[in-house]
């Protein structure tokens, strides 16, 4: 792939990137750490991971790096599929619609935190984050409609206002005290949508995992990468409303050689991506009526965009941003907008986490972790 488009997660641009392999554009290169004198030394650990540490500005962004031992790895607690699996429960959305949802056990007085997923992602994509988070907070963590092991009814029109909704309704519903929205993707684009519209104090704060900018890729039409592809895009939108098409490109896109492949292209630390993660993304889209939910979420309408959205956000926001993401890259639309946020609204707090690409919390827990903590308990002690 290489070509960095604002898209989401992993099966969208799988599809796509079977669409137009034949297709060369300019890509753009990973750069090298950079990395403050005197902080960090790479040629002295040639057999260690760059995993989290110090801290450093530039201009109105922080970036973090450091070069530690990896046995420090070993504080990530990462609960397994089945153990997550298990401790799901299932909530009537609308009285139609069975929403799969986890919810920690915890007796914490905290504002609770409900953890939305990605495109093509689930519940389990949080295994790395969740034990943490739980330690000081009830966790709730949600699949939205047509993932995971939620509906995925036949017919539906797939919205990203209606995943903002769903989310709302389960606030209301079900968690029912404030709560701080930790989003990755077009999970964090239908934060920013829910935040605002809440008008009941249900939300105290969101987190945004490199946001998208819209259900599929036809949201960025500023990026020229993105005008460039349009053509294609109008084309793959008409392919895929032909059913045999479909499906044949559906089962290509789910095959387990293929999602590694791009998990490996989005991932920066490349040892993150497991086999438990493959069959994360490869496994509800088995299910019954995924294709109908594929084949929707990339030709529908992109939903707003979250340029429009946050002047109207006054909550607090946390911005974490892989610099090595290929879908929504720091220098592209929407990653240049929120790159500017912090030097113009002072509820918003941006840090790049270098060597990181599309799933942060994923990709290299402790770093997410490192900025998330501290800042949950300073929103959480206001």
């Amino acid at each position: 792939m290489g070509i960095k488009m604002a898209a989401a997660t992993v099966l969208h641009d799988v599809a796509a990137a079977c669409l137009r392999q034949p297709l060369s554009l300019p890509r753009t290169t990973a750069k090298e750490p950079r990395l403050r004198p005197g902080l960090a030394f790479p040629h002295l650990y040639g057999n260690k991971l760059p995993v989290l540490g110090l801290g450093y500005g530039v201009g109105n962004r922080s970036f973090i790096t450091c070069y530690v031992d990896p046995s420090t790895e070993s504080r990530v607690s990462v609960l397994g599929v089945s153990q997550i699996k298990e401790q799901c429960s299932k909530w009537q959305w609308k009285g139609r619609y069975s929403i799969n949802y986890f919810v920690s056990s915890s007796s914490s007085t905290n504002p609770a935190l409900l953890l939305v997923h990605g495109f093509g992602a689930s519940i389990p994509h949080w295994r790395r984050n969740i034990d943490t988070l739980a330690q000081d907070y009830t966790v709730y963590a949600i699949d939205l409609l047509g993932f995971g092991a939620s509906d995925k009814p036949q017919g539906f029109s797939y919205s990203m206002e209606a995943w903002a909704e769903l989310i709302l309704d389960f606030l209301n519903e079900v968690v029912q005290k404030p709560t701080v929205l930790i989003g990755n993707s077009v999970g964090s684009l239908a934060c920013v949508i829910a935040a605002s519209e809440s008008s009941q104090n249900l939300v105290r704060g969101i987190v945004l995992l490199n946001c998208a900018g819209g259900m599929n890729n036809k949201a960025i039409v500023d990026d020229w990468r993105i005008k460039l592809l349009l053509p294609l895009l109008w084309l793959v939108d008409f392919l895929l409303k032909q059913r045999r098409i479909a499906t044949a490109v559906f089962e290509r896109a789910k095959q387990r050689d293929n999602l590694r492949n791009i998990l490996l292209s989005v991932y920066g630390n490349k040892e993150s991506v497991d086999d438990e993660l493959v069959e994360i993304i490869n496994g509800p889209a088995n299910d019954e009526g995924a294709l109908d939910a594929f084949v929707s979420i990339i030709t529908g309408p992109p939903g707003p965009n979250p340029v429009q959205l946050m002047p109207r956000i006054n909550l607090p926001v946390l911005v974490l941003w892989g610099d090595q993401d290929p879908f929504t890259p720091i220098d592209g639309p929407v990653g240049k907008y929120f790159s500017s946020l912090p030097s113009k609204s002072s509820n918003v707090s941006l840090y790049m986490l270098e060597g990181v690409g599309h799933c942060p919390h994923d990709d290299k827990p402790d770093l997410v972790h490192q900025k998330l903590l501290p800042w949950l308990a300073q929103v959480t002690a206001s």
